[in-house]
């Protein structure tokens, strides 16, 4: 699941996939009008071509997927090239694969072996999770997912939920966080000016609101309590940047948490 509700420049293209909720995923899943990209929330430039970066910028920072035979939670996998990169990793290295999404999402993606499929939102929905792995998983990966659940639960009681599944030496990456904050620095910048003029062709100034209430977007505020609360409880954790390479570095981050 995967989305950015706070618009960089204004693009109608991006601003149709805005405000997104669980509920919006399993209709669009079902949508032979949108892409693969489309179905999950993003204009398809932003994707294509850019899920191989992703995926080897998720395994430099958690490192237990690159071991073996370890056991692997994609909490809201979608439906694009990006599950399918983890699921063959997957197989390759003999890992045991959890895929947690809607059911319209998970049944457009290849069945291994190696991979249970469990619909359901989590953490709610999924009693059928914690029965399938008792003692916990070695890599959790939710990418993209985190503003989705802002919109409409508590990201805090969500984070704790993933924490408790980690185990020693666990890493879970809560990855591709649109943050607000990030974005109006970079549009305060020369370099955010000039992107803002050259991506809508335009000679104005981008609109930079500073000072005030976010509604419904994820700010520097949760960013950090985030973090602090994984210390808080025992865990190490790190904001991280994405590679400039990505194309919406520039206003995205992630989280990662590792659990001594």
């Amino acid at each position: 699941m995967t989305s950015d509700p706070t618009k960089l420049d204004g693009n109608t293209e991006t601003a149709r996939f805005a405000g997104l909720r669980f509920e919006d995923f399993r209709r669009m899943a079902e949508d032979s009008s949108l892409n693969i990209y489309e179905k999950i929330g993003f204009p398809k430039e932003f994707r294509e071509g850019h899920e191989e970066r992703i995926f080897s910028d998720i395994l430099t920072k958690v490192e237990t997927l690159t071991k073996c035979h370890k056991r692997v939670l994609d909490v809201g996998s979608g439906c694009s090239e990006l599950p399918r990169l983890i699921i063959r990793h997957c197989v390759e290295r003999e890992h045991e694969l959890v895929l947690l999404d809607a059911r319209e999402m998970l049944d457009m993606l290849p069945d291994e072996r190696c991979a249970t499929k469990i619909a359901g939102r989590f953490p709610d929905d999924c009693y059928e999770l914690t029965s399938h792995v008792k003692d916990g998983f070695d890599a959790i990966i939710v990418y993209s997912v985190l503003q989705h659940v802002f919109l409409e639960a508590n990201p805090f009681v969500f984070v704790d939920s993933l924490m408790a599944l980690l185990r020693p030496n666990g890493g879970l990456l809560l990855g591709d966080i649109p943050n607000v904050s990030k974005r109006h620095r970079f549009l305060s910048s020369d370099a955010g000016v000039a992107y803002h003029r050259a991506y809508l062709r335009t000679n104005g100034l981008p609109e930079v609101k500073i000072d005030q209430i976010e509604h419904g977007r994820i700010t520097d505020a949760v960013i950090l309590g985030l973090v602090e609360r994984a210390r808080t409880a025992g865990f190490d954790a790190f904001v991280l940047p994405q590679p400039a390479e990505l194309p919406m570095a520039n206003r995205r981050e992630d989280i990662l948490i590792r659990r001594p």
